[in-house]
């Protein structure tokens, strides 16, 4: 159940409208940074192994067999380690991610203020993030003046940009620190539920082993 849940989880984070908008876009030949998906990847992977590793562990309690056990637990404690190493993962990465989509973001908005040759493709990249993200411009600044000379790229309320502070960073920030606060309590969730597997599956070892003997 608990890997099930994982994996629920996992995938509505991977087909959560925002961020496949956003992480889909192309501006040129560069694709978007999705180095968000490394850590949904992995609890995907993590949710499913899960479930069958708790099907396996359930299995071998009842036919009281320590080698189903043995591999039960062998199994728990890898999937733990790869818990591990995804939540490291994150607590490294949770700053990089939204800088490298700002980022491009920021260089779609200047081939488009700037009509660069490419600025049709970039053009399409920014409205989208404003669309998707109810946002415009990279601060106050340009959050509040953009909508005056390019109705085109934001809202036209310029005034109503300016008190909401808008601004796409703003916005991109809240947007992935709050999926990445998702993957870092599913992970902890895993990782407890885990320990108490662990520590289940040794306790039905030594039962059956002294069940054995006896």
């Amino acid at each position: 159940l608990a890997g099930g849940i994982i994996l629920g989880v996992a995938l509505w984070l991977r087909h959560d409208s925002q961020t496949t908008n956003i992480l889909y876009l192309q501006l040129g030949d560069k694709q978007a940074p999705n180095t968000f998906y490394v850590g949904i990847y992995i609890l995907i992977a993590v949710g499913a192994v899960m479930m069958f590793v708790g099907f396996l562990g359930c299995y071998g309690a009842i036919q009281e067999s320590q080698c189903l056990l043995g591999t039960f637990f062998t199994c728990l404690v890898i999937l733990f380690a790869c818990e591990v190493a995804a939540g490291i993962w994150g607590f490294v990465n949770k700053d990089q991610i939204a800088k490298d989509v700002k980022q491009f973001y920021d260089q779609a908005l200047q081939q488009t203020l700037m009509g660069e040759p490419d600025a049709s493709n970039a053009k399409a990249v920014v409205k989208t993030f404003h669309e998707t993200l109810d946002c415009c411009g990279s601060d106050i600044m340009t959050a509040t003046f953009t909508p005056v000379w390019r109705d085109d790229l934001c809202r036209k309320d310029a005034l109503k940009s300016f008190f909401e502070n808008s601004n796409c960073h703003k916005k991109i920030d809240e947007l992935f620190s709050g999926k990445l606060y998702l993957i870092g309590i599913a992970a902890v969730v895993v990782a407890v539920i885990m320990i108490f597997e662990m520590i289940l599956s040794m306790v039905l070892c030594c039962g059956i082993r002294n069940s054995s003997v006896y």
